[in-house]
């Protein structure tokens, strides 16, 4: 049984900074790619950063490139969000995703996590 569990969430100001943990079992991690998505209230789920299953490679969505960094630890099963300078508007749930590219490129996530909230006060 696959799961994914987010951790890390809580309420920061303006300007401040978290770091979100997602500890995936029963999946062979370094095979997944692992992205973080995120949705704020009222909001459709949006991309927030991916990180390959191999090299590490990463991507970011525009409006959180240059503030957050993605990274994973193969040997711990873990994946992490570094979030600098947070905003008001980065205000969401977060998830973490587990997925593989598909035929076309883009990529196919099959496991989630349940989710961790993020508040930012301004």
């Amino acid at each position: 049984q696959v799961q994914l569990v987010e951790s890390g969430g809580g309420l920061v100001q303006a300007g401040g900074s978290l770091r979100l943990s997602c500890a995936a079992s029963g999946l062979t991690f370094s095979s997944y790619a692992m992205g973080w998505f995120r949705q704020a209230p009222g909001k459709e789920r949006e991309f927030v950063a991916r990180i390959s299953w191999s090299v590490g490679i990463t991507f970011y969505a525009s409006s959180v490139k240059g503030r957050f960094t993605i990274s994973r630890d193969n040997a711990k099963n873990t994946v992490y969000l570094q979030m600098n300078g947070l905003k008001p508007e980065d205000t969401a749930v977060y998830y973490c995703a587990a997925g593989k590219p598909g035929a076309d490129g883009s990529y196919e996530y099959n496991y989630w996590g349940q989710g961790t909230q993020v508040t930012v006060s301004s």
